[in-house]
């Protein structure tokens, strides 16, 4: 597990973060590695790094990706049976343009699994559907590592982590979630309820990675509903899409995401 140790650590990746640079996939490696261990102290160590990522060209793919989290412990089973109703939401506003899923979840004691990908709504439900929720703590930072993990290989295009709360160090999901601001794979965390705690964490998850930080309404099909479809639809055409959709949530997250 990564955790960071000082405010070094931070300031590296908020300085790259503020240079707006892209990481080709062939360089994230080069980010990963770097991460496991103590961040360089000087500039010039960035800029040495900056000039090693225009060596290789950014890998594009055809299919849009998208990494659908949730929280499967026994406090979400109702949530979960609404997220299942509703999965549909993240094909119908991309189904032309060719939408890639993957779903992971975590529940019990320390289990942690995510399916293949698929473009298929029905193989998404099929997998939903076969989820019992299961008393346990959180692995948020499981789930952010695993995004990490998947866009070394494929260019994920956004992640999106339903959840209500959080019982982790928080600075290890800063950092975490800074990578992926690295990487720019957006985190759009959608918090059910009211939980402070959670809401300031998710909030800065967001904000590291470039993605967006809604809490709705507790078992609102609406309200859920909306936000995937406006994340499907920003998977698949950017912010741009976004802006094209209407809705009271769609508009609080594009006011959010900058690029």
């Amino acid at each position: 597990m990564v955790f960071v140790t000082s405010t070094t650590n931070v300031y590296e990746f908020d300085l790259l973060l503020q240079m707006d640079v892209q990481i080709p996939i062939r360089c994230r490696s080069i980010v990963d590695n770097l991460c496991m261990k103590k961040l360089p102290d000087q500039k010039n160590s960035v800029e040495a790094f900056l000039a090693e990522t225009k060596k290789h060209p950014v890998v594009t793919q055809k299919k849009a990706r998208l990494v659908f989290a949730m929280d499967a412990t026994a406090s979400r089973e109702h949530t979960w049976d609404l997220a299942t109703s509703l999965h549909g939401e993240l094909f119908r506003t991309a189904k032309e343009k060719q939408l890639s899923v993957q779903l992971v979840y975590y529940r019990g004691f320390n289990e942690f699994n995510a399916s293949n990908w698929t473009n298929s709504s029905n193989a998404l439900l099929n997998s939903m559907q076969n989820v019992r929720c299961i008393a346990g703590g959180t692995q948020i930072a499981r789930v952010l590592s695993h995004i990490r993990k998947e866009s070394l290989s494929s260019e994920l295009k956004a992640a999106v982590l339903v959840g209500d709360a959080c019982e982790e160090n928080p600075f290890e999901l800063y950092e975490l979630a800074g990578q992926l601001g690295l990487f720019r794979v957006p985190v759009f965390v959608f918090q059910e309820g009211n939980d402070q705690r959670a809401a300031q964490v998710f909030s800065r998850i967001a904000q590291r990675s470039g993605g967006a930080h809604i809490p709705f309404r507790a078992g609102s099909a609406s309200d859920l509903a909306e936000l995937l479809g406006a994340v499907a639809s920003y998977a698949t055409g950017g912010r741009e899409a976004i802006q094209k959709l209407k809705g009271n949530l769609a508009t609080r997250l594009l006011t959010q995401v900058k690029r």
